[in-house]
């Protein structure tokens, strides 16, 4: 089923199932006075402003902080978190001293409701708070804590009320040096958040996260047999935090991403959790497209979703705006001033040879785009492995990049980075294809894999370009240096710390 069918069908069966079961209750002499609430087809996702605190304050601890840029990282910061119970006056207290949080400002809520959508699991409702901070100076470190009436983050005599405070640096006025990190296919496990805590060490500008984000959705089919557990959000979020709350976690949107329940097109989820730039073709429809410049390095969110062949859910939802957002950015991005690099992230593999293998999808949408704009780095998720190809220009290998080479996008073509092991279950590449990293490297003449088509069939790939293979948790980790001679130094890091691939970018004047 698409995503709006998958909406309605989930938004029937919930009306059916209350319907049947008030007038069980009313058979048996016995309705109960609450029984005649709204059915839940024609019920908003969000829950009614009139929801108000039933828990004192002072027993409510925030929790789930994570941060994000708006449109401009050097004078915006979004700050989320989440609270268990309904609270009254949620506020942030912003200063330039962990000891001065003097100025402070009122949240925003969003209420998320989620019904029983299966007989095993509870009804849910979940508190998602957000303040955006405009106005900021550039390449500055600000101290926050996030409270509520009752549970103030600047009461020096409640050390829990201190706990919630962290701190952020916006993007500097010029460009200088800096590390992000990307990973994609988290969910919550230990190995999740090992990699979390090793990237918390690189002490990275922000990180990017190339969706499938918590598997709160395992399978989105809208079928009887489907499981949706909104909890696992609150595990996530909680999991998160110690870096997330730190280091702006930029998101987008992987198929598992999809909730059907909350709107047609599946978002209302992620709308509800994230604040993002908002700055693409639709932000209240598609919060994953977006775009930012951090130094020298623009960066650009898409969602895979609108395009994929594999996962058609919701192919097409934008209706080309996302494309055509995606040239005018691209476009702009290359004239801008002082941008040397544009890094592109999203979900589905336009090159890979692990399970899920190459969406045509994407290819037939961006490739030429990726080509025109001459885009120096893609970053992928969707396989949960680590794969690195050579620079690919036309479809065909440009140049081989092994571990440790030099690459020039405008001579070479373009490297696509899968990056799918940041904590789900891994997967593994073909039969008798091997891993190949540094210290260990098996290179294959040509490794057999596929492409999705429109028919959503796979159709049959002899890969030449398939360069470093790991099957291990990992994420990605890019220095960029700017000045006279630029450059981005990306890494593959093991959840161990070690290093499994290292390349560079550097581009000709």
């Amino acid at each position: 089923m698409s995503m709006p069918e998958q909406h309605e069908y989930l938004r029937t069966k919930l009306s059916r199932r209350r319907v049947i079961a008030s007038s069980a209750a009313t058979v048996g002499g016995a309705a109960l006075l609450g029984g005649a609430s709204p059915a839940y087809a024609g019920s908003p996702a969000l829950l009614p402003s009139s929801v108000t605190a039933r828990v004192d304050g002072s027993l409510v601890a925030p929790f789930g902080r994570h941060l994000a840029f708006g449109a401009d990282p050097k004078t915006q910061m979004r700050i989320s978190w989440q609270v268990p119970f309904a609270v009254k006056r949620p506020y942030v207290r912003v200063g330039l001293k962990p000891w001065e949080l003097g100025r402070k400002i009122e949240a925003e809520v969003r209420a998320l409701h989620t019904p029983s959508l299966s007989r095993k699991l509870p009804a849910v409702d979940q508190f998602y708070l957000h303040v955006g901070l405009d106005g900021l100076r550039p390449g500055t470190t600000y101290y926050y804590g996030v409270g509520h009436d009752g549970f103030d983050p600047a009461d020096a005599a409640r050390p829990a009320g201190l706990s919630s405070v962290s701190s952020f640096r916006t993007a500097p006025a010029r460009p200088e040096t800096f590390v992000f990190t990307a990973f994609g296919d988290q969910g919550v496990s230990y190995d999740a958040l090992a990699n979390d805590q090793l990237i918390l060490g690189q002490n990275p500008s922000f990180h990017l996260h190339a969706g499938d984000i918590c598997y709160a959705d395992s399978s989105g089919h809208g079928r009887e047999s489907d499981t949706y557990d909104a909890r696992v959000w609150d595990q996530f979020l909680a999991q998160t935090e110690s870096v997330a709350s730190r280091v702006p976690w930029m998101v987008t949107t992987g198929n598992h991403d999809m909730e059907a329940w909350y709107s047609p097109n599946g978002y209302g989820g992620q709308s509800a959790r994230w604040s993002l730039p908002g700055n693409g073709p639709d932000a209240a429809n598609a919060p994953g497209i977006y775009s930012f410049t951090y130094g020298n390095v623009g960066v650009v969110a898409l969602d895979a979703n609108d395009v994929s062949y594999e996962i058609p859910a919701n192919r097409g939802y934008t209706d080309g705006a996302q494309s055509a957002w995606l040239d005018k950015r691209l476009g702009e991005l290359r004239r801008q001033a002082g941008v040397d690099f544009v890094v592109v992230f999203f979900h589905h593999c336009v090159y890979s040879t692990s399970t899920h293998a190459s969406d045509g999808g994407v290819r037939d949408a961006w490739l030429a785009l990726f080509t025109k704009h001459q885009v120096d780095l893609v970053i992928n998720g969707h396989n949960h492995v680590y794969e690195r190809t050579d620079a690919i220009k036309n479809g065909e290998v440009g140049r081989p990049v092994p571990v440790g080479a030099s690459t020039d996008p405008t001579r070479d073509g373009i490297v696509y980075v899968t990056a799918g092991g940041a904590g789900k279950d891994l997967y593994g590449f073909g039969l008798g294809v091997k891993d190949s990293y540094e210290g260990n490297v098996h290179d294959h003449d040509h490794i057999v894999s596929f492409h999705w088509t429109k028919s959503r069939l796979p159709d049959p790939d002899t890969v030449e370009w398939s360069r470093v293979r790991y099957t291990g948790f990992s994420f990605l980790a890019v220095e960029a240096e700017a000045g006279t001679s630029p450059r981005l130094k990306v890494s593959a890091l093991a959840e161990s710390g070690e290093r499994v691939d290292y390349f560079e970018i550097r581009r000709s004047r």
